[in-house]
């Protein structure tokens, strides 16, 4: 019986061989030619191991499928529990330390990248690790935890910390995670979109909304004071413009043109 499926799930694993090379291949650019994905590629080889556990979890050999699933962590530094589901078209880029619980269930043509958990929130039994959707993409360090639903086509920001459910084709950043649209539409990609740094932050887009403001206003009490004491003398200093205190906020947060200030 333990043989069987042992057989089985070797069987599963090399029957997507061909599309998990496909899919790294697809998504990573570094990737040089056939036989270098086969040998260097960490995620494919989590992976792999996990099918074979998967087939053994599901036929009720629970002790061999995490020794199985344990073998694999020590080898790759990737922690997938034997119990998750896992769709076609995963990859995991670089994998150093990501972990996978136990309820997890991942779709299509996910893109999960270092340092990622989809985790749980505590002690609970049943349906306790994220539903991640089609062509999600998760980013570095990113943690998913709980029973939330990621939404097909959306993309989770390095370093966010998710705790709710995220909609379709939207993005999440910050901790804890916060969902932005992206340029108020939901447009569904045909292929994974794997960049995941360019992301909106909305505590940038606040400020901005702030700067703007107190610009209006500055300018407004210069004005004022310009029209009470009647010396508004064209060669002295200039106003304080809304411009200088983006400059003012810039170098002091060290933002970029990127934070949309």
């Amino acid at each position: 019986m333990l043989l069987g499926s042992l057989v089985s799930g070797v069987r599963h694993a090399l029957s997507a061989v061909s599309s998990d090379v496909e899919a790294a291949r697809e998504r990573d650019p570094a990737a040089r030619g056939l036989t270098e994905v086969l040998l260097c590629y960490p995620g494919l080889h989590a992976l792999w191991m996990h099918r074979v556990a998967h087939t053994l979890y599901c036929h009720g050999h629970h002790l061999p499928a995490r020794l199985i699933s344990q073998a694999s962590r020590f080898a790759t530094g990737i922690e997938i529990h034997p119990g998750a589901t896992i769709g076609p078209g995963l990859f995991i880029d670089h994998g150093m330390g990501v972990v996978i619980g136990e309820t997890t269930e991942i779709g299509d043509d996910v893109t999960i990248y270092q340092g990622v958990t989809l985790g749980g929130t505590g002690k609970e039994t049943g349906k306790r690790h994220p539903t991640v959707g089609d062509r999600v993409i998760v980013g570095t360090g990113a943690r998913v935890l709980g029973p939330v639903e990621i939404g097909e086509g959306a993309k989770v920001g390095a370093g966010a910390i998710v705790i709710r459910d995220v909609p379709p084709n939207s993005t999440v950043v910050g901790n804890p995670g916060r969902t932005v649209v992206l340029d108020g539409q939901r447009v569904p990609a045909a292929r994974p979109d794997i960049e995941h740094t360019r992301l909106p932050d909305p505590m940038a887009e606040a400020m901005v909304r702030l700067v703007r403001r107190l610009g209006e206003l500055e300018q407004e009490v210069d004005d004022l004071r310009a029209g009470r004491t009647g010396d508004g003398d064209p060669d002295g200093p200039p106003a304080r413009t809304h411009a200088s205190v983006q400059d003012d906020i810039i170098s002091i947060l060290g933002l970029n043109a990127g934070a949309g200030i």
